[in-house]
């Protein structure tokens, strides 16, 4: 995995902390008071806010992501979900740690995207890092969003406050590979997920 510039002091932390309804939204099926951590969507069916707002959403407007209707997450909400536990070791000093956090498969869920469904899911990070992985290969490497590193919640300006993730230790894929080529699909910082119909 390249090596990424932390910028997103540069480009507005505005964007993560979108509020979870806009002038341009339908009443919410359920409103928070906490900042949105993590936005889905694109190919989804259970929006809980509106289209993107130019003036908010500073960090999604400057990383050219656009939407109509969208499903954000807070904090408690990907709290409240069952975390799953692994225990890859790092390319940052080749050791092992634990994260926790509940599967990709079980975020997208919150938003209304069936874990078989057919899709593509482009996962943006706050520095602008991207990677497109299918829904197929989201399961077979039962990847997570993780939210905490050996008991920490993790921090923005490190790997948080979400880190898509997968047990790069245990899967046929990636084992075998030096540490450093590991988490190419991995995005730290994880703040959107576009979903695609293929």
């Amino acid at each position: 995995m390249n090596k990424r510039n932390f910028v997103a002091a540069s480009v507005g932390l505005a964007g993560l902390w979108t509020a979870t309804t806009s002038s341009h939204a339908a009443p919410p099926a359920k409103t928070s008071t906490s900042p949105a951590l993590l936005t889905i969507s694109g190919a989804i069916t259970q929006p809980n806010r509106g289209a993107l707002d130019a003036t908010i959403d500073q960090m999604m407007g400057k990383h050219g992501i656009q939407f109509d209707k969208a499903h954000a997450l807070d904090a408690a909400a990907l709290q409240r979900m069952p975390a799953v536990t692994i225990k890859p070791t790092l390319e940052y000093d080749s050791k092992p740690h634990t994260l926790k956090g509940p599967l990709l498969t079980t975020v997208l869920a919150a938003a209304g995207v069936a874990a078989g469904n057919p899709v593509q899911l482009v996962l943006r990070a706050v520095d602008g890092y991207n990677v497109t992985i299918s829904m197929a290969d989201v399961q077979a490497y039962r990847m997570i969003v993780a939210t905490h590193i050996d008991g920490q919640p993790m921090a923005l300006g490190g790997l948080g406050p979400q880190w898509a993730v997968y047990d790069a230790d245990v899967l046929p894929s990636f084992k075998d590979k030096p540490v450093k080529e590991r988490f190419g699909l991995c995005p730290w910082g994880l703040y959107h997920i576009e979903v695609k119909k293929v």
